[in-house]
């Protein structure tokens, strides 16, 4: 029993190997199927987000992506499903002028698969997604702990890969990195028809010729005439195959050139554009010059008005202190004879409007004072008077 149940072991596994290598097989072919309608699409349109060659090979590229690709194991312990951006971030660090920090600072881009589907896009109109790819498998570390064995990213073919996605730069690729379709969350799905259609087709024309061949070499009853009819249908076939696709590259060349025409107008208007804003930056950059200089000169004065002050209110206050010793209850003056004898602030200093204005204050404040004492005098008399004044009355 052990033996059998270490045989279907052995069997399973090997089953596994075979249709791992059959998907990876399959995956590649395809592939190189994709890159080929592309090609042959570009001839004659534009590729863009609408193209569904286009669809099918971004479809393509994010299966062998993420073919085999190891999850993330949570603090509980479970396993959860990665996107190939995390490995492509990892990986393709090192390449030169990278559009990886452009992407993660991307607003209208925020989940992990949007920002893979618009990093290809990226590359591809930057015509760099086989440098990528080959910086990637260049580091083989960094692969062998993303992908788990069996993958398309660890398989020899992986470098076929690159090698075949190096025909893509050949396509002018236009695509808008605002859209909805790269915040879909639904999986990337492939759509094989196109390509069973083009084996069938092969296969059909195969089976005609040898259909044609048995069917000319059993009969003898075939003329030259029928032979000259049938050759030169096939000849106009073939001429008229050749006239749609000139036209359809004339087609090409007129849009081409209408877009040259178009981008030298824009050229052009963004110069004139260029040749008015310089001299108003001239100008403004002059005026920002001299409006900082007289900022600096109004605070240079400032300053020396504020020094001019404190020294006067210096002086101020020690004549002050000076004319309060002076002052005393003895020596008292007349109101009259006040203001006269008032003028002692005259000194070595001109007078200043500041001074003029604080000399007025200080001589109000003298003046004052010397009121208050009067009146402190007269009230301390005028008890005396009014005890003496009854007997001076006759009796």
């Amino acid at each position: 029993m052990a033996s059998r149940s270490l045989g279907l072991h052995v069997a399973r596994k090997q089953d596994a190997a075979r249709s791992g290598a059959v998907e990876r097989r399959n995956l590649l072919t395809v592939c190189r199927f994709s890159v080929k309608t592309l090609i042959d699409r570009s001839c004659l349109d534009t590729i863009d987000d609408s193209s569904p060659e286009f669809t099918n090979f971004v479809s393509i590229l994010e299966q062998i992506l993420s073919h085999r690709l190891k999850g993330q194991t949570t603090w509980f312990g479970y396993e959860t499903h990665r996107s190939f951006w995390d490995y492509v971030k990892a990986a393709c660090s090192k390449v030169s002028h990278s559009c990886i920090h452009s992407i993660e600072t991307m607003e209208n881009v925020r989940s992990s698969r949007a920002k893979g589907r618009a990093w290809i896009r990226l590359v591809l109109m930057e015509k760099r997604l086989s440098e990528y790819i080959s910086s990637a498998l260049r580091d083989f570390k960094t692969t062998r702990r993303w992908y788990e064995d069996g993958a398309i990213m660890l398989d020899e073919e992986a470098g076929l890969l690159a090698d075949t996605l190096i025909g893509l730069n050949t396509i002018d690729f236009s695509f808008c990195l605002k859209g909805e379709g790269l915040n879909g969350s639904c999986p990337a799905v492939i759509d094989y028809t196109p390509y069973l259609k083009s084996i069938q087709r092969e296969n059909s024309i195969s089976s005609d010729e040898e259909l044609r061949t048995l069917g000319s070499s059993g009969s003898e009853k075939n003329t030259p005439e029928k032979m000259a009819a049938s050759t030169a249908e096939t000849i106009l076939t073939e001429q008229s195959s050749w006239v749609c696709r000139c036209k359809r590259l004339e087609q090409k060349y007129r849009m081409a050139l209408e877009q040259k025409c178009y981008l030298e107008e824009m050229v052009r208007l963004r110069e004139a554009q260029l040749s008015q804003v310089i001299p108003q930056n001239k100008a403004l950059q002059q005026r920002l010059t001299d409006t900082h200089l007289s900022h600096t000169l109004e605070k240079e004065q400032l300053e020396y008005i504020v020094l001019e002050l404190q020294d006067q209110l210096k002086s101020f206050q020690s004549l002050e202190q000076l004319s309060q010793t002076s002052l005393e209850p003895s020596h008292t003056l007349n109101l009259d004879t006040r203001p006269a004898s008032s003028h002692w602030h005259h000194h070595e200093k001109e007078d200043t409007p500041s001074l003029i204005g604080l000399c007025g204050s200080l001589q109000s404040v003298a003046s004052n004072k010397s009121l208050a004492s009067l009146k402190s005098s007269e009230c301390l008399a005028s008890p005396t008077t009014e005890m003496t004044s009854p007997d001076l009355t006759p009796s």
